[in-house]
């Protein structure tokens, strides 16, 4: 792995534990804020909806920025992020720091995600990919599980302070491993010709896939602490140790998914979210044992993030001669799935549903974003068009 996707790794980390770690300690933060837990719950869909508005927003804003300066820039402000969230007074401003530090989230995987693939040759995109969203999966293996474990033991603010050190090291890390040029073959492209790729459908259609993913994958995950609590009846101390094994399945899926968009994409990306659905299911059936629980919740992560890397890496194949906006919309689609996911988690729950049946949502919409895949895929091979090169020298008229 070179030096500068390190940094990116590391920095990845940071903004992935700061934003999947609330689902952890999210009883502690409701009691600590005087709200019940669905209304907490939406503090995840702050977090992604100021990643989705904002952070393309700030992408755009930003296109003649150095982007290793930028990346530091934006570290400074998750590190600023955290502190504000530990000293919250009351709720509002918990959701008004939330909301603030994911636009710098949002930015921040938009232009990784660019420097990443710009480091290496167009054959190791899925690689690159990989790397910096296992910065996301290894969160969930150490960040999310220590992170909850710190607010079980010292309180949730506690939690917060801990990732206001980790940014310091994402700090340090950008400033010392990521080289000036970092990012540089990137030229922007230009409004007209940034928002003209997005009719491409292989965009489009990823982006919706995306919308379907964080739909199976977060309207169970942002209730999962209370879930396993009230369902599998688990004790407080146990569930650190089932987001360990959510996270461990996550990192073997986002490398797994890296090699399967540097291969045969669409037909494994097809599979892949059938399976998803059947394993969704099987979350439902089996929440009240533990040990089958905590088998299928770690294929679930396994399947959440394979997928998820896949579809990133098509989106950046397909947008390389303009990369800018279409790269900020890959954690701007997977967050207004995310702030949907929570907000309909919440109406159920607040409906009279149970924590159970949450993953059966994920069922249909895993269904219909393999439905999407395969009509994707079937146009993409009638047309017999190739993705475009980085620098605007498109290959569209070339044959497969």
């Amino acid at each position: 792995m070179s030096l500068p996707l390190v940094a990116l790794f590391i920095a990845a980390f940071a903004f992935g534990t700061t934003e999947f770690v609330i689902a952890g300690v999210l009883p502690e933060v409701a009691d600590g804020l005087n709200v019940s837990v669905p209304a907490a719950g939406y503090l995840v869909s702050a977090y992604a909806l100021g990643i989705a508005i904002g952070g393309p927003l700030l992408t755009i804003a930003t296109a003649r920025v150095s982007r290793r300066m930028l990346i530091v820039a934006l570290t400074v402000a998750f590190v600023v992020g955290q502190a504000a969230c530990a000293l919250a007074p009351d709720f509002g401003s918990m959701l008004a720091f939330r909301f603030a530090t994911a636009i710098a989230h949002g930015c921040f995987f938009g232009v990784a995600m660019v420097v990443a693939v710009s480091l290496v040759p167009p054959a190791g995109r899925g690689r690159a990919v990989a790397i910096v969203l296992a910065g996301l999966t290894i969160s969930n293996i150490v960040g999310v599980p220590i992170g909850t474990a710190i607010g079980n033991v010292w309180g949730w603010r506690a939690t917060f302070w801990a990732m206001f050190a980790l940014g310091i090291v994402a700090i340090a890390a950008a400033v010392t491993l990521l080289p000036r040029s970092a990012g540089a073959s990137s030229r922007p492209a230009g409004l007209g010709t940034e928002v003209r790729v997005l009719a491409r459908q292989q965009v489009w259609t990823s982006l919706i896939i995306m919308l379907m993913l964080m739909m199976a994958q977060f309207i169970p995950f942002t209730y999962i602490a209370p879930m396993l609590r009230n369902v599998t009846h688990l004790g407080e101390d146990a569930v650190p140790w089932m987001l360990l094994l959510i996270g461990l399945g996550s990192t073997l899926g986002v490398f797994a998914g890296g090699r399967l968009a540097d291969r045969n994409m669409m037909r494994g990306l097809v599979t892949t979210l059938l399976v998803q659905a059947l394993v969704l299911l099987v979350v439902h059936l089996v929440s009240p044992y533990a040990l089958p629980m905590a088998i299928a919740l770690t294929i679930w992560g396994a399947l959440n993030f394979s997928i998820g890397t896949a579809v990133q890496t098509r989106i950046l194949a397909w947008t390389a001669d303009a990369p800018n906006l279409a790269s900020s919309l890959i954690p701007s689609g997977f967050n207004v799935g995310i702030a949907l996911a929570a907000s309909i988690g919440a109406m159920l729950l607040d409906g009279g549903y149970g924590y159970r049946s949450l993953p059966l949502v994920g069922v249909a919409a895993m269904i219909v974003g393999a439905g999407i895949a395969l009509l994707s895929s079937v146009a993409e091979r009638r047309a017999g068009r190739m993705p475009p090169m980085a620098g605007g020298r498109a290959e569209a008229s070339s044959r497969c």
